[in-house]
Formats: C-alpha cells, structure tokens, sequence
C-alpha cells in the first residue's frame, strides 16, 4: 500500500500511474472493481464536489464498507486521479481529427475541454495539484500540441500558442463552472442569477458613478436574454481573436525570415509580389 508519507518523500513522483504496487492476495469483493469506484466518484465529484469526497461515503454511495475499496486504490488522491483521466475522455479526439485543418482542431479540443470543466466543476482545483498523466490525459495533451504543431509557428513559439488557448480555456470554462454551482446553490436559473445580481449593484447609488463607464457592455449583455448564449457569443468571438493571434504570428515569422531586405520592399510597394531570390 502506498501512504501519504511516502508521497510527502517523492513529490514530483507521487502518482497514481507512476507507483507499483503488489498485487494483493486473494480476491476483492463481489461485485467490485476500479471502474466502477471511478464511476461513482465521478457522479459524487459532481454532485457534491472535492470536499465532500471521502473514502468512508464514497464506500456508502457504492453499499460496500470502507476496506473493501482498498482492494483497488490506496488513497483518496488515486481516485481522483483516476477520475481525472475518465473526465479527459470524454474530449472527442475522433472529432478532433476530423477537422480539416489546425483551426477546426484547436476549436474542437478548445470547446471539447470547455465543456468538461463545466461538467465537472471539481476538475478545475485539480489541475495544478496532480499531474494528470493517465493515458487519457496524455492523449488529449498530444492532439493539442499535434495541432498547434500545425499552425507552422517556431518550436519556441508553440508552448505559448497552447498556453494562450488553454490556459483562456480553462479559466473560462472555470469561471462558468462556478457560476452555474452558484446559481444552482441559490436554487436559481443562471439566468435570473444573472439579472438579479446585476441589478442589485446596478440600482445601488455607491456604484453608480464607478459603473457608468460600463453601461453599454452591461447594456449589450442583456440585450441577448440568455447567460448560456452570452457563455457561447463570447466564448467563440475570444477564440477566433486568439486564432487570428496565431495567424498573425505566423505570418510575422514568415516575413521575417524573408530577411530585411524583402521586408522593406514589402512595406514599400505593398502590392507588388515580392522577387524570386537571384542565383547565387
């Protein structure tokens, strides 16, 4: 078994799919398995999030005691792992490969991994605590660096590329994760949430004056009726900014490999395709 302490000693090696363990003698309880303890910690991550998760209920959702799950995990921290890497599944990478060029991959991970933060509003504080190298992960991790590979940026340019599309991914799906757990505590449609709370701030006098250099964004906002359609207009109008990032910068490494001196001639008789280079 592995314990805590022992994880405490290897940091940057405590995982779930980096330790072996020995096989245990003779054989779990009937009608129990890793998968379907996974499964139930999904639905329970869900439903009551990563404080409410312990092995002692986690046994009670299943009708199993506590030492009975041992015969499959050592700590807490291994189901989550584990659950981590189910949620990565459920990325389509068929759809993703699908996509006739590097554009519709990065849109189809991006809106893919969105909606799973959403799904799953407990994954967002896991990703900086574990890391997230079960084979699901890692597949989803490949299909995002295979695509940004393709936008033809420099090898020094593409961990920027993907920390600008995913790191907005996840703090937007994080963001609208959260909004949604808290209009649902309130026992409130987002939509009511929404207007209600803006309203509240709105119609007080002390905000007033710091909120009228807002007034027409709040106003564009309500316009739409619907928080889910506000969530789905800007997430798209961001990532088309973002893709239009990455032409941008591949265009403008393109143009300066073409040296200074193409570069000026470009500047100065923009519509004149530029010379075939002389031979040497």
């Amino acid at each position: 078994m592995v314990k805590a302490a022992d994880r405490a000693k290897n940091p940057t090696g405590s995982s779930v799919w980096l330790e072996e363990r020995a096989a245990r003698g003779g054989g779990g309880p009937a009608g129990l398995d890793r998968d379907r303890i996974v499964a139930a910690s999904v639905r329970m991550l869900d439903r009551d999030g990563l404080a409410k998760l312990s092995m002692r209920r986690l046994a009670a959702e299943l009708g199993v005691t506590a030492m009975s799950l041992y015969w499959y995990v050592d700590t807490k921290d291994d189901i989550i792992e584990y659950a981590i890497d189910t949620a990565y599944r459920e990325i389509d990478l068929d759809a993703v490969a699908a996509g006739a060029d590097w554009r519709e991959r990065i849109r189809t991970l991006a809106l893919d991994y969105r909606r799973m933060l959403v799904r799953h509003p407990w994954m967002s504080p896991c990703a900086g605590q574990y890391l997230n190298i079960g084979p699901y992960a890692i597949a989803v991790g490949s299909r995002i660096q295979e695509a940004i590979r393709e936008t033809g940026l420099p090898l020094g340019g593409q961990p920027g590329a993907m920390s600008a599309v995913f790191q907005f991914v996840y703090g937007y799906g994080t963001i609208e994760a959260q909004f949604e757990r808290r209009a649902a505590d309130a026992g409130m449609s987002q939509d009511d949430f929404y207007y209600d709370s803006v309203a509240a701030f709105r119609d007080d006098p002390q905000f007033r004056e710091a909120l009228e250099p807002m007034t027409d964004i709040l106003d564009e906002r309500a316009s739409h009726g619907s928080v889910s359609a506000i969530w789905e207009r800007d997430f798209s109008y961001a990532l088309d900014i973002l893709i239009a990032g990455i032409e941008t910068m591949v265009a403008r490494e393109t143009a300066g490999a073409e040296g200074p001196g193409r570069l000026r001639e470009a500047s100065e008789n923009p519509g004149t395709p530029p010379k075939a280079p002389e031979s040497p």
